[in-house]
Parts: structure tokens; sequence; C-alpha cells
């Protein structure tokens, strides 16, 4: 134990020590602030938006997005017209022009007015623009006030009264839902960032892991290291620090993160991405915590262990690409299922009770999902399990690669050591 304690302050020491690790820390946690505090500073450039003449004491703009010309002489209900355009086009300031219609592209053209509608008859016009955006939405808007007129007209001349008419349009229809599950829209959010962050952190933590423990063995440090201490304190030591390391930096950024927010909560408003990454039930919380940690030493044992079979520092890529891809091809399967909202498919609930790919896959089942207690046990278990004869027969290997140099060896000649060490 004495033994492992020594080789874990060691390595989570170097870890904390290293520069990039700080500094990519530090990185993480100022981009995360600037995100957080972006409305505040906006809100402190552009003023407050209730002192702002563009806009009256409810919040409702007037004007904001320029002069839109509205012309429709001799056409039937010209004013009932305008007054419908000028309520679905509240961001502008719809004008009643008399002008020709050349005149009025001179007017767009020179930037004197933002675009211009020109009425031909109620069912029909000519929206004028100088250019137009991808996001310009104008015409869809008029399609459906000149429609909503023309209704009321048509139902006017049949003998319906005014009265009638408006209740017949704006009847309201009463629908409600009651989920007797999990919202998967409201959790998509935070589970896509916990499967994201996994796989960073597993790549990232995992080849430093493995990189650490090829360099230790091309200089030759780890043969003497091997006989003062045993080969399983050395890779859980090893690999329990780079664990806790990479725990630190999540708790530092995700922790920041709430922080700032809940000091811009107000100036959020009623985000409701924003709002619902930062509203995670405690039990998620702590399913999260279980799988991430679990399943992070799972691969940095596998890890630790290639690297000590690597024989040259430039051969960790080649050598952890196995492990890599099958990691890879674990988070490919559940970002698929997520996006297309079957989260309970076979193939989701086969990985769910793989230990490779459990972390992500019954995570993302118990987020997005209804899933049984005995069936998280179960996962759970196994994985514990798993984790720990991982473990061990990594230390295993560990203790024998470090004596095997020149090529790399295969996974025959590893087994047939392990027998003889």
């Amino acid at each position: 134990m004495r033994q492992f304690g020594t080789i874990f302050k060691f390595e989570l020491k170097s870890y904390l020590k290293n520069k990039i690790f700080v500094g990519v820390t530090v990185l993480l946690v100022a981009v995360i602030a600037a995100v957080m505090f972006f409305p505040s500073l906006m809100d402190g450039i552009g003023g407050t938006t209730g002192g702002s003449d563009s806009e009256n004491e409810s919040g409702a703009s007037s004007g904001t997005e320029g002069l839109m010309l509205f012309f429709a002489e001799g056409v039937e209900g010209e004013e009932m017209l305008l007054a419908s355009f000028e309520e679905a086009f509240s961001d502008y300031e719809v004008g009643k022009t008399e002008d020709s219609e050349e005149r009025i592209k001179e007017r767009v053209a020179s930037g004197e007015a933002k675009c211009a509608f020109v009425l031909r008859s109620p069912t029909s016009y000519t929206y004028y623009v100088d250019n137009l955006s991808m996001y310009d939405a104008n015409t869809g808007i008029a399609d459906t006030v000149l429609g909503n007129v023309y209704q009321v007209n048509a139902m006017t001349k049949s003998g319906m009264t005014p009265e009638q008419v408006t209740e017949a349009l704006n009847v309201e229809i009463l629908g409600e839902t009651e989920n007797l599950g999990k919202d998967q829209m409201q959790n998509f959010f935070y589970t896509y960032i916990m499967i994201f962050a996994l796989y960073m952190v597993i790549l990232l933590y995992g080849q430093m892991v493995a990189t650490n423990v090829a360099t230790e063995k091309s200089s030759r440090a780890m043969e003497l290291l091997i006989t003062s201490a045993k080969p399983v304190s050395m890779m859980f030591g090893k690999v329990l620090s780079s664990c806790l390391a990479g725990f630190l930096q999540i708790v530092a950024v995700f922790g920041s993160a709430i922080l700032f927010y809940n000091l811009n909560r107000e100036q959020w408003g009623d985000n409701y991405i924003i709002a619902s990454l930062f509203d995670m039930p405690v039990s998620l919380l702590l399913y999260m915590l279980v799988f991430f940690v679990l399943g992070f030493l799972m691969y940095a044992f596998l890890f630790g262990a290639i690297g000590s079979t690597a024989s040259k520092l430039e051969d960790i890529n080649t050598s952890v690409m196995p492990v890599t891809l099958l990691f890879v091809a674990g988070f490919v399967v559940v970002m698929f299922s997520m996006s297309g909202g079957n989260v309970d498919s076979l193939l989701m609930q086969i990985c769910s009770y793989v230990p490779f790919t459990s972390p992500m896959a019954m995570f993302t089942r118990i987020a997005m999902s209804t899933v049984p207690v005995y069936a998280v046990a179960a996962s759970i278990a196994i994985l514990i399990v798993s984790v720990i004869a991982v473990g061990v027969i990594s230390a295993k290997i560990y203790r024998v690669g470090v004596l095997l140099y020149g090529t790399t060896p295969k996974i025959g000649e590893i087994l047939k050591a392990m027998k003889r060490a």
C-alpha cells in the first residue's frame, strides 16, 4: 500500500505540474467564463434594452429592421391589409406609399427603404428587396397575412358577422401532454456533453498514460522501478492518478461553468438550451460520475498495458489503435442512437452490458429512457468486476512488457511470457 501511495502521489504531482495540463485547464475555464458572461458584457457595451428608443416599456420593438414600403392602391380592403401588415411586421416601420413602382424600386435599391410589398390584388404581390438574405422570411409572413385577410373577407361576404369570423379563426385548441417517462429533448444536451467529455478525456488521458509508460520503458527507468515496487502498485498508481487528474480538470471546468451561470442567470433569462444544461437531476449526476470513473479506469488500464509493450515511443499510436477504434465504435453507436431517438434498440441494450461500451450506452439509456433498476445494477456490477479484472491483467502485462524490447511483441508472445512469469 505504501508503494502504491508513493507512486500515486508522484504521478499526480507530475500531472498537476504539467504546463500543458494547467494551460488547457485555465484556457477552458476562461472560455467558459467568456461564454457565461457574454450577455452581461453585451448589456454593458450596448446599454440596457429597456432604455432604447427603439423599444417601448413592454419590450416590443418598433421599426428596428428599417422601413418597409407598402403599396396596395386600388386593391380591395387596402386599409385592412395595411393594418394586418403593420401587426405582422412589428419589427419594421411599415409605411404606405403612393409612389410609382419604379420609384419604389429606386428607394429600395438606394437603401432608403429596407424592402417593399407591391400588392396587385388581395392574393398576389411583388416583394422588392436589395439583397435577399438566406434567412429572409418576409414572403412567408406575407402569404399568411394575405391568406387570413382573404378568409375573413370571404366569410364576411357569405353572411358571417365579424364576431363569428373572429371566433372561427381564433378557436382555441387545448392539448395536454402527460409524459410518463423521460423527456428525451430535455435530457439530450447534458447527455451529449457527458458522452463527449468522456470521449475526449479517455482519448487524451489514455494516450498520456500509454506515452508515460512507454517513455519510462525506453529510458530503462522502468527496469529499476519494477525491482523496487510491485507491478500492481505501479499500474494502479499510474492509472488512478491520471483518473484523479482528469476528474479534477473536469470539476474545475464544469464547476466554473455552474458558478458563472449562477452569476449570470438573470441575463440568460429563459434560454431553454442553457437552462437544461444546468438543471441536471442529482440522481443523473451521480450516475454520470459512476460511469465516468469506471469507464475511464477500464480504458486507462488498457492503454497502460499496451504502452508497456511498445518498444519505442513512436510505436504508441500504432499499438493503441485497436483500443481506440473499439472506443470510437461504441461512441458512434451511442451518438447515432441519440440522434435517432432510439436509445432502447437491441444494439444499445447489448452495448449496455458490454464493459467497453456500457459507460456510454447505459448512461445514455438512463438519461433518455426508462431503465429498470436491476438492469442498471447489473451493468454497474459487470463494469466493476471487469475494471478489476482488466486492472490485474494489465499489471501482469506491464510486468512482462518491461522486459520485452526490439519489435512490438505479439499477443501470443505476451501470454507465454505471462505464464512463465
